[in-house]
């Protein structure tokens, strides 16, 4: 698995692909510096009149349903669309589905019509989108949710569940990521606290996820993504607090060798 990431991290960075990242206001900036420092190229277009277009010549989407807007789910239905009938690797990071009816009935639309190459949330989401209770608070994942040595066994089938309904790759993240194609699940458990006490974080990891996925090899990709964050957040951790946090994470991603990776990956792979 460790080659598997070096080389779509390699793909990356030989082929700078443009990855079209419909996301909202209060994280578009870190995205697009996310995608960039990952070797990638970021188009944040999301005006309905264009975004076909722009998707056509991208090799991902990411679309993201936080600070929803009308204009942005007409931009990301269009989209994803697009990126269905062309084979472009995609993915929704169904932010607050657990505590909205608006987004969580657009995000079962979004994913019946337009099948996301991964389907990307906190446990609470996945569980809310499964009809399983959940509880959350606001955004985040609710503590009786999370992932721990009492509920990983649930919450592993919780994320077979959604990936075998649907047909996406379903990536729960937490202390331990879950991502799973319903008979292949890997656990990552890279990554470190700071990495919730700044905005903007699940929707960096969301573009990073676009990047990775752009190679076609979805699951992989969402992994590789998923250990590249996670250790970038531990090479950053040791900073004054959240601003120069910030700015570390986005240094270690840019900064990020085989090495790092190879030494510091924490991953379990599970087969049903």
């Amino acid at each position: 698995m460790i080659n598997r990431i070096l080389k779509i991290k390699s793909q990356i960075n030989t082929i700078h692909p443009l990855i079209h990242c419909i996301t909202n206001p209060i994280s578009i900036n870190d995205c697009a510096n996310i995608v960039l420092a990952a070797g990638a190229r970021p188009i944040m277009a999301e005006h309905p009149d264009e975004v076909e277009e722009i998707t056509l010549m991208s090799k991902a989407l990411a679309v993201n349903l936080g600070n929803i807007t009308d204009a942005r789910m007409k931009s990301m239905m269009l989209s994803g669309k697009i990126a269905l009938l062309n084979n472009i690797p995609s993915v929704i990071d169904v932010v607050g589905v657990a505590c909205s009816r608006l987004r969580i009935d657009y995000a079962k639309k979004y994913i019946h019509e337009n099948k996301p190459s991964v389907i990307k949330g906190n446990i609470s989401e996945i569980r809310a989108l499964c009809g399983i209770d959940s509880h959350p608070v606001g955004i985040d994942a609710g503590k009786e949710d999370e992932t721990t040595e009492t509920t990983i066994s649930e919450n592993i089938e919780t994320a077979q569940r959604l990936s075998s309904s649907t047909g996406s790759v379903v990536m729960v993240t937490g202390k331990t990521d879950i991502i799973s194609s319903g008979g292949t699940t890997f656990l990552i458990k890279n990554g470190c606290d700071m990495m919730s006490n700044i905005t903007g974080t699940g929707c960096m990891l969301n573009v990073l996820t676009a990047c990775f996925i752009s190679s076609g090899n979805i699951q992989d990709g969402a992994v590789s993504a998923a250990v590249a964050f996670g250790i970038c957040g531990e090479l950053s951790r040791e900073t004054k607090g959240p601003g120069s946090f910030r700015t570390a994470l986005l240094d270690s991603l840019y900064n990020l060798t085989d090495e790092q990776i190879t030494k510091y990956i924490r991953l379990e792979e599970l087969r049903k």
